[in-house]
């Protein structure tokens, strides 16, 4: 592990900030983002306890759950079979064999940009799952990354389904207000072996002056299959690569994404959809409501290559506009080298229907009620597609009560 800090902070030291002009980040400004004005965190350093505001797992009986302050816990039922779950950076000392083949190496690129760079070089706290051959984990596990006001969160999350194995697992992240600030540098790797099923959680809830980059990927087996839902609603800028890889045959993917913005809240979020093998297929839907004089950026791309035959790939954005003020970036493309294939995508932007607000408040309800029950129907067709309850709960609630009168 030390010579692969090493060999990234080599990477970092040659490379350079992505500029405006770069397709990827021509819509992203980060010229405001000063790196000197954060520390690297310590591994001793404590982490404030801040699992009083997790939202995901309100109301339900989990198998196991960790806490960026390397506090975690699993069921002996868990444990006794196989299943490995808690603090990366404890286990990766107990478990290096087994985290090395994966770690940085066969999903997150340590040199696709100089953000991928800094996480691998310095890299700290993070969640780590494993569930071995043919275990079905059928209570969700649950993992919170907790961030104090100003610090900085380079936490790694590694997840490991070997075949035929199952498992839900919900991830979040929190400040301790909504005003607070800091660094977040991150990433995410799933990996689902063949005949394998995951759904993976993960709610973005930083305070509004956090600074957010991550690079996420998942790589799907043959006949296996993952729904990952991902919210964003926290953060003064995010930029997330998100990428799904569908390596054998059968594999499929659906991706569920809900973002909520307000003030000057600039998210930009970037998927792909790379279909490796032959039938399979994959399902992207994400839609945002921006209020105030906030900003979303979605780019996504569907990639097949030569011999990904028989793919069916789809990827929608649908963004509902608050404000007079409120801009998003819709940007759907297609890469496509095979001939059999059937990939779609679509994209919608538009402001509330007045018609529906005077119409609300003709039977009773206040302006403020009236809005907020058209965006909670903006994003039922995400929630409907999310099979964890509490979830669905979890994020229409924290939706709605950010929901102001509209304008």
């Amino acid at each position: 592990m030390t010579t692969r800090r090493r060999e990234a902070w080599d990477m970092f030291q040659k490379m350079e900030w992505p500029g405006r002009r770069e397709e990827e980040w021509i819509r992203t400004d980060i010229r405001l983002f000063k790196l000197d004005k954060f520390a690297v965190p310590s591994p001793t350093d404590a982490t404030e306890d801040l699992t009083a505001q997790a939202l995901l797992a309100e109301g339900v009986e989990l198998g196991g759950w960790s806490s960026s302050n390397c506090k975690f816990e699993l069921n002996e039922k868990w444990a006794s079979k196989g299943v490995i779950f808690g603090s990366l950076d404890k286990l990766v000392g107990e478990h290096g064999d087994l985290i090395r083949e994966y770690f940085l190496s066969k999903a997150v690129d340590p040199s696709k940009d100089r953000f991928a760079a800094l996480h691998a070089a310095f890299w700290c706290g993070g969640h780590f799952l494993y569930v071995p051959k043919g275990v079905v984990v059928d209570e969700p596990l649950h993992a919170m990354s907790a961030m104090g006001d100003g610090n900085v969160d380079l936490g790694h999350t590694l997840a490991i389904l070997e075949e035929g194995a199952e498992a839900t697992f919900m991830t979040e992240n929190v400040s301790p207000t909504a005003s607070a600030g800091g660094l977040h540098c991150g990433a995410i790797e799933l990996f689902v072996a063949p005949g394998a099923h995951m759904r993976f959680v993960n709610l973005q809830n930083w305070g509004d002056k956090v600074w957010h980059f991550a690079h996420q990927k998942a790589l799907v087996d043959k006949d296996a299959s993952l729904q990952w839902t991902t919210a964003a609603i926290g953060s003064r800028l995010a930029k997330v690569n998100q990428t799904v890889a569908l390596t054998g045959e059968g594999a499929n993917c659906q991706v569920n994404g809900v973002m909520f913005t307000e003030g000057k809240q600039h998210l930009a979020y970037h998927t792909l959809q790379h279909h490796e093998a032959a039938h399979c297929r994959s399902d992207f839907l994400y839609k945002s409501a921006l209020q105030d004089n906030s900003r979303t950026v979605w780019r996504g791309m569907i990639k097949v290559d030569k011999d990904a035959q028989k793919t069916d790939g789809y990827q929608r954005n649908d963004n509902l506009l608050l404000s007079a003020n409120a801009r998003a970036d819709s940007i759907p493309g297609l890469e496509i080298e095979a001939d059999d294939v059937r990939c779609t995508h679509g994209s919608t932007s538009g402001r509330v229907n007045d018609e529906l607000v005077f119409y609300a408040q003709n039977r009773g309800f206040t302006r403020r009620e009236a809005v907020r029950m058209i965006v909670t129907g903006f994003f039922q067709q995400v929630f409907d597609r999310i099979t964890i309850e509490s979830v669905r709960d979890a994020l229409g609630l924290a939706i709605a009560r950010r929901v102001r009168d509209y304008e």
